[in-house]
């Protein structure tokens, strides 16, 4: 997210205690600037109340694993690509491995770094475990020998690799990816393209690979795990195209961009030198200090260093120019601990293409009855259902000014509040994000609204 400008209410509560994620998911199994299209990418207990919680993350993984190979081994992975920055970090990428669904899903994280910036956030890799014993990978990160070695500790095949989204952070890994496992077949999210050359996918060393389709149900896995495409029209330069996926036994919902959840601590895949590095007072926040006098005191590697440096990142991803870097413990409040749509992805996307993006959403909800959400950044997995979703995307019925039928009845007495506090960005962490947006409208280089529905006769 962080790699393509990738991207509380005050005193929202979240729940204390999250959904166990241990059930299993079959008996066979015997009982875990972002993508924005012109490219500037930046235990089995339910929800039983919908007081005011818009969701919860899991702090807790079942087991976490990292390969034998520990202080560095394995690790080593040469990536100097991307446009317009390259995706770091550039020599060294830590794998932290976690089981969010007993014997059924696992998730697969590194850090991921904006160039040479000291701004870094987590990127996910989603393994199931399929029926037929094979592995169902989705949005494959960087193979390294430790990522490949925690992959194969879980002794079964990879029979699928599915590439979710056209955004470059996540198709760059695809092909390198696929070349550990030259049997399994490749799945790419239609309307593929890049920029500022708009190069075929065997560029990225992704060949033979086949089309995800809208409901689908010819997929080789469609008995298991469902799917539905947001395929956008052009709103600049390219589509926003995402497909989202349904694991019918464990209840879950896989997405890439949608949705996020930004937990109060950093991921475990960010090293503590990219924290401190994010602590220090340098010319980021020099600008964005609101006119404050920023002292020059050396970092002492502690936890309130290794938090701030954490609570300056994600306001730099959420927003790119935030108020205030120097005293970032507001805004950060404002914005974590909830299920969101991100700053970026809502500004120069979403709000561009409601129609389209109300039509998926609304289809999401109406067929799927999840109980958790896997985004491809930020926390994982998230305990939230489709009243939660829903008000992540609050904002389109301003937009629309209208609501659906196909809700679910219960989320209709509470998606209105919830939405409020899911949608509320502080105005002044948004002035940089909204000018952007102006500008790049002014100048024709994205546009301002865009209708996607179909027509029906």
């Amino acid at each position: 997210m962080v790699a393509a400008i990738t991207i509380s209410c005050p005193k929202s509560s979240v729940l204390q205690n999250p959904t166990s994620l241990k059930d299993p998911c079959s008996s066979f199994f015997g009982g875990s600037l972002k993508g924005v299209p012109f490219q500037l990418k930046p235990g089995n207990k339910r929800l039983d109340s919908f007081s005011l919680v818009v969701a919860a993350a899991s702090n807790t993984p079942t087991t976490t694993s990292t390969s034998s190979s520990s202080g560095g081994g394995g690790r080593f992975y040469l990536n100097f690509t991307g446009f317009p920055f390259p995706l770091g970090p550039f020599l060294n990428r830590r794998t932290i491995r976690t089981e969010a669904v007993k014997g059924c899903i696992w998730l697969f994280e590194q850090e991921q770094a904006l160039g040479f910036s000291s701004v870094s956030t987590n990127i996910r890799m989603t393994v199931i475990k399929l029926k037929s014993g094979g592995l169902w990978v989705h949005a494959p990160i960087a193979p390294t020998e430790e990522c490949i070695q925690l992959l194969k500790e879980l002794g079964a095949p990879v029979e699928y690799i599915v590439l979710p989204t056209f955004a470059y952070e996540h198709k760059i890994f695809v092909g390198p990816f696929s070349r550990k496992f030259p049997r399994a077949q490749i799945w790419v999210a239609p309307r593929q393209w890049s920029w500022p050359l708009n190069l075929p996918l065997e560029f990225f060393g992704i060949f033979r690979a086949k089309t995800l389709k809208d409901e689908d149900m010819s997929t080789p896995w469609a008995d298991e795990i469902e799917q539905k495409v947001l395929s956008s029209p052009e709103v600049g330069i390219g589509p926003y195209v995402e497909v989202a996926f349904y694991h019918k036994r464990s209840r879950s919902l896989l997405v890439t961009d949608a949705v996020i959840f930004v937990a109060r601590k950093p991921p475990e895949c960010i090293g503590k030198e990219s924290l401190l590095a994010s602590a220090k007072n340098g010319l980021a926040v020099k600008i964005l200090s609101k006119g404050k006098e920023v002292p020059q005191e050396p970092v002492v590697d502690n936890q309130m260093s290794r938090q701030k440096g954490w609570e300056r990142m994600v306001l730099q991803i959420l927003f790119l120019g935030p108020s205030n870097l120097l005293e970032p413990n507001a805004s950060f409040a404002q914005m974590s601990q909830k299920l969101i749509v991100s700053p970026i992805v809502k500004t120069l996307v979403f709000s561009k293409v409601p129609e389209k993006v109300r039509d998926w959403i609304d289809s999401i909800v109406r067929d799927w009855k999840f109980k958790r959400i896997i985004p491809a950044h930020f926390a994982a997995p998230i305990n939230a259902g489709r009243s939660e979703f829903l008000a992540a995307f609050a904002f389109l019925d301003e937009l629309l000014g209208e609501r659906y039928v196909t809700r679910p009845s219960l989320s209709l007495l509470f998606v209105s509040i919830m939405g409020k506090a899911a949608s509320y960005f502080p105005p002044d962490d948004m002035k940089t994000l909204s000018s952007l947006d102006q500008f790049l409208v002014s100048v024709g280089a994205v546009k301002k609204t865009v209708s996607g529905r179909k027509k029906t006769s």
